[in-house]
């Protein structure tokens, strides 16, 4: 993944209330209307986050009739899980300064 795509999925995590939603949906699918009596938040507020964090692949949903139902992407949480290693991890590479540094 490039930097759009890390950016993406950081900036879903960047909210109060999408964290809620992921923590609700760690017990498995939920249906948007069981999410919006959970978090006391209106439809259009519910749509704007779940766009987001389906956008960002964190979340996968499907369509229900008229309701969508969310769950979190196997994928997606992987994804999240690698690029966060991926700027996280100490590596030894390059830690001695060059000949730029010198005072």
């Amino acid at each position: 993944m490039g930097y759009r795509e890390d950016v993406k999925m950081i900036k879903a995590l960047a909210d109060e209330n999408r964290l809620a939603v992921l923590e609700r949906l760690q017990s498995g699918e939920k249906c948007a209307c069981v999410l919006l009596e959970e978090l006391n938040i209106t439809q259009s507020t519910l749509s704007h986050h779940m766009k987001l964090l389906c956008d960002s692949g964190l979340v996968e949903y499907r369509k229900d009739g008229k309701w969508m139902h969310y769950s979190i992407s196997k994928e997606g949480s992987k994804a999240m899980q690698e690029m966060l290693l991926k700027y996280t991890s100490v590596t030894n590479k390059n830690s001695e300064c060059r000949n730029s540094c010198k005072q």
